[in-house]
């Protein structure tokens, strides 16, 4: 494909992400399957382009002085992808792929954009307007500058396994990805990532994925495990288990001592714990599926840990899914608010004294974290909040109350949140 059936293509699949409110990720796969003529490199081309005119929808509307897809488009072509004026006009006038030639207004908006100094906050920071008060609770006046950071791409992080083998040797299997050592947690690495309109090279093609040597995990999510605390011959409950990334880490910590259930309240989920526990050679894994009647009977007050990664809006994870937050609603947020009570007052009944509620999100809005514990220590006694971390490395994320807050801008993680809190009686 030539370049300016490559935009045409971007546009369009933008149009059915926002006319229809299509997930990107489906969107993308509809555009692939009916274009065959189109290669690896156009696809990437493609998904790379629409990505970035997700991520800073607003802000390059406002440069532009106008919504819609095709100027989201062209923006990130000349304010991201930096391409200059006069290639986007010859890309979009070229027949009969092209998208058509620009008009006077966008020649016009290319040349000379708004400045962007002058925008209001949330269009600088590109989220939506009803979320400016949370991010100001959380972030004060650098809530523009984090929710641009929200806005970059991603690199790809991964964990090693220690179960299966170490950094080192990880690192050496994977030097044709160029991964390096995050600096962080000793068995995290991490992959840049790519020049915008290129994909990281497919890390399941390394012969070591197969044997369970690493996951793809990011950063913030391993440090969220970590969080567990000492778990080596412990008995640890994870309550919201998933696809079970976080699990594994915590098996992985645990060393195959003591003793980790994974439960979640989607049955179909859990199938992918156990593929993928049995490739990273876990031994002390029980899965506790919803299908079977009362799946959790038998472990309250037994738990050393009770690990929480809670349902949520996931606005940390907007790098990776930039549609998830122009889709999000104040109606959508309030039954997240509802689903975290309800985990957290389901998770209190398996702790022993002296035990762990490790609650975890993926999201950067007070609302979903500090207000969620402040409720929850009102409404049980005998709780109390711990630091939620002792590394010294990880302290520089913790705040004044001991919970741990990370973001894209502070930590180069997702943005995930972490309280700890310790049953006292």
């Amino acid at each position: 494909m030539r370049d300016g059936g490559r935009i045409a293509a971007a546009i369009e699949v933008l149009d059915e992400v926002e006319s229809r409110r299509r997930p990107v990720r489906l969107a993308l796969k509809a555009w692939g399957e009916a274009s065959r003529f189109a290669g690896a490199k156009d696809r990437a081309f493609v998904s790379g382009l629409v990505l970035d005119a997700l991520r800073r929808r607003r802000s390059l509307a406002w440069r532009m002085g106008e919504e819609g897809a095709r100027a989201a488009t062209l923006g990130a072509l000349a304010f991201d992808w930096r391409w200059p004026l006069e290639r986007i006009a010859d890309a979009c006038a070229e027949t009969p792929h092209g998208p058509g030639p620009l008009t006077e207004a966008e020649g016009a908006a290319l040349a000379a954009p708004r400045d962007l100094a002058e925008a209001p906050a949330p269009v600088r920071g590109d989220y939506p307007d009803w979320l400016d008060a949370s991010l100001e609770r959380a972030f004060g006046e650098a809530r523009t500058e984090e929710g641009a950071a929200l806005a970059e791409r991603a690199p790809v992080d991964l964990r090693v396994n220690t179960l299966k083998t170490d950094p080192e040797r990880a690192l050496k299997v994977l030097r044709p990805l160029n991964a390096q050592p995050s600096g962080v947690l000793p068995t995290a690495l991490r992959i840049p990532a790519p020049a915008a309109s290129e994909r990281t090279g497919a890390v399941e093609t390394i012969p070591a994925f197969s044997k369970g040597w690493f996951e793809v995990q990011d950063l913030g999510s391993q440090i969220a495990a970590a969080c567990a605390g000492d778990v080596a011959r412990k008995q640890v409950l994870d309550l919201c288990a998933g696809g079970g990334g976080k699990t594994l880490a915590i098996a992985a910590q645990m060393g195959s001592t003591g003793q980790i259930y994974a439960y979640d309240a989607d049955a179909r989920r859990l199938a992918d714990t156990v593929r993928r526990a049995d490739r990273a050679g876990v031994r002390n894994l029980q899965v506790r599926s919803p299908v079977n009647p009362e799946p959790l009977n038998g472990l309250e007050g037994r738990m050393d840990v009770v690990f929480i990664d809670a349902p949520c809006t996931g606005t940390g994870s907007w790098r990776r899914h930039p549609d998830t937050k122009w889709r999000l609603t104040p109606e959508a947020l309030a039954r997240r608010l509802a689903d975290q009570d309800a985990v957290l007052d389901d998770g209190a009944r398996f702790v022993k004294p002296g035990g762990r509620v490790v609650y975890v999100t993926c999201s950067v809005l007070p609302e979903e974290d500090e207000d969620r514990i402040s409720g929850f220590l009102q409404r049980h006694d005998g709780f109390v909040v711990r630091a939620a971390t002792a590394d010294p490395a990880l302290e520089a994320w913790l705040t004044p109350l001991g919970f741990l807050r990370l973001s894209p801008r502070s930590a180069a993680t997702d943005g995930f949140f972490v309280a700890v809190l310790e049953r006292t009686r």
